[in-house]
């Protein structure tokens, strides 16, 4: 992901949540050397993910499928491709937290390998409230 692809990569996540995340903290996180990704179909943007990787351990921090294209096997692949670059910076085990009210993203994570591990109570907001995080960790094994 470069920051001239923040256009489309904002209009898929605020078409993809009701509390999407702002061009800043993408911006940000391209500017921490964390890494971001985008799937391109032709000149598409399908999809994208965000990982961070520090001291042997990576943490899943967005990952999205285009509103549509759900079901294609999109999510699956850029998951994939995400855990192999943690792989490569040396991560031994694998982090995320997701919505409990997302079954189609819980899973994605539990055919790839994650296991729930605990909750953040009140972790994101909600329509009305706070929702929990289901946090879940993949190790990472040779």
């Amino acid at each position: 992901m470069r920051e001239d692809d923040l256009d489309a990569v904002m209009r898929i996540e605020k078409k993809a949540y009701p509390f999407p995340w702002s061009r800043g903290i993408f911006r940000d996180c391209l500017h921490a050397g964390y890494s971001l990704w985008v799937f391109e179909q032709d000149v598409d943007i399908l999809g994208y993910g965000v990982l961070s990787v520090a001291a042997e351990e990576a943490h899943l921090l967005n990952l999205c499928t285009a509103p549509g294209c759900e079901g294609r096997g999109l999510g699956q692949r850029m998951l994939h491709s995400l855990l192999r670059i943690a792989r490569v910076q040396r991560a031994q085990r694998v982090f995320l937290e997701v919505r409990p009210s997302n079954p189609r993203a819980i899973d994605l994570y539990q055919r790839c390998g994650f296991n729930e591990i605990g909750r953040r109570p009140r972790y994101y907001p909600a329509n009305g409230g706070r929702e929990d995080a289901i946090v879940m960790a993949l190790e990472l094994l040779d």
